[in-house]
């Protein structure tokens, strides 16, 4: 008869904190004109206008990209006419990924200041260029919690802890990214961004042997 093996299994969950190292943040052009053509030329000039000032300020290529385009009909209504066309609106939008967070308010306060009245600022959203290390340290407070409570169970039942059994990353709930705090600075036309720090949590099962 086989002796069936004595296990204790525990959950750990840890949480890393880290000042967030990436700002991504969507920046929109909308142009509204008489002709169709106008409206989708004009906004094409000002997101081009855009993303020569990103460029100026050092951002890469790579770190800019086109994430929507949208071209449409002014529908107004008036009365005894019902709604009529009153013009097109043409407007784009741009991803940029500042990696310099410290002087990122110069550089979106640029950003604006060359789309003028047709830029639209649609927020921003704090991250890590490299998440992995940050998950990395997470998931190393989640295997001491596990650790730690597993010798207790073991204490507890008069036993020690025998090898690892199995090891699985558990999905557990991921607190948001904050987003980034804007904030009016005195005497200046850009905008003070605090970063603070965001948290990445893990989340590990273990099943130990209890010998």
């Amino acid at each position: 008869m086989t002796e069936t093996a004595r296990t204790v299994t525990v959950t750990g969950s840890g949480t890393a904190e880290a000042v967030p190292d990436l700002l991504t943040v969507s920046i929109g052009v909308e142009c509204r004109r008489e002709d169709v053509g106008a409206a989708y030329s004009a906004a094409g000039r000002a997101a081009a206008g855009i993303s020569a000032v990103l460029r100026e300020h050092g951002v890469a290529d790579q770190d800019i990209s086109t994430a929507g385009l949208n071209v449409r009909a002014d529908v107004v209504w008036k009365e005894g006419e019902g709604q009529t066309v009153a013009g097109y609106v043409a407007s784009s939008v741009l991803a940029v990924r500042l990696r310099d967070v410290a002087g990122s308010s110069g550089i979106i306060a640029g950003a604006v200041a060359a789309g003028g009245n047709d830029v639209r600022l649609n927020g921003l959203d704090l991250g890590f260029a490299d998440p992995a290390a940050v998950a990395a340290q997470a998931r190393k407070a989640a295997w001491q919690d596990a650790l730690d409570t597993a010798r207790q169970f073991a204490a507890l039942a008069g036993m020690e802890l025998g090898p690892v059994v199995s090891v699985t990353q558990q999905p557990g709930p991921q607190p948001p990214i904050p987003m980034a705090k804007m904030q009016r600075a005195m005497a200046t036309d850009s905008v003070g961004i605090e970063v603070g720090q965001s948290s990445v949590s893990a989340t590990v099962g273990v099943v130990w042997e209890l010998r």
